[in-house]
């Protein structure tokens, strides 16, 4: 099975909430390979904390950075080199006894990992199946439509989108725009712990299979 890989149309779309719940819907292992800024907690401490089944596995980032920034300048801050060709050995390395393993990204496809490549590069190289994580706001057809462009460019199979927040109604449109499907929606959520992400989980689940069969 191909992993599955959790990119957004940027930072602050709802990753790591996306990713608990396609975690939670598979009961998958789930990684961060990169983890720039660590005060306010991490993004894999988090998924840990809003899951509830007892198979997923948390692996370990294979860098976690302190600086809250773009993993290259977090990377250079703290004299470390980020390459993809080490983040495919950390993939390889990890003790893996579930079919499904949920990544996620670090902000946007275009993120850079060093002066020279970047987060898409890791995704071409894992041939991972991509979920796109949108969130409602003014400009975000834009960014939508750009980052389902690069996959497309770039022969990257897209499962599908999700979408968070709501603000007024064009994810149909998107997802015509794009020819991706929406694999789900998510409301804004009043409150974020293990009975609400369980809840979207299950309703989610048989669209999230459905996309990988």
């Amino acid at each position: 099975m191909k992993p599955i890989f959790i990119t957004g149309i940027g930072t602050g779309v709802g990753k790591t909430i996306v990713s608990a719940m396609v975690t939670e819907a598979l009961q998958a292992d789930y990684w961060k390979p990169v983890q720039a800024g660590i005060e306010d907690g991490t993004d894999a401490l988090q998924v840990q904390h809003l899951i509830s089944n007892t198979t997923s596995v948390i692996h370990p980032e294979a860098f976690k950075l302190s600086m809250p920034a773009s993993p290259h300048i977090a990377a250079r801050n703290e004299a470390v080199s980020i390459t993809v060709d080490a983040l495919i050995e950390a993939y390889k390395n990890l003790p893996r006894n579930n079919p499904y393993l949920v990544i996620e990204g670090a902000g946007g496809l275009m993120v850079p990992l060093n002066e020279h490549e970047f987060l898409i590069d890791l995704i071409t190289r894992l041939q991972a199946n991509v979920i796109l994580v949108s969130r409602n706001y003014l400009g975000s057809i834009n960014h939508s439509l750009l980052s389902a462009a690069m996959c497309r460019q770039q022969n990257i199979p897209v499962l599908g989108w999700m979408f968070n927040d709501q603000y007024l109604d064009y994810e149909k449109e998107i997802a015509g725009w794009s020819g991706y499907p929406v694999i789900g929606s998510i409301p804004f959520l009043e409150k974020t712990d293990q009975e609400e992400i369980l809840k979207h989980a299950r309703r989610l689940r048989d669209n999230i299979m459905a996309c990988l069969t």
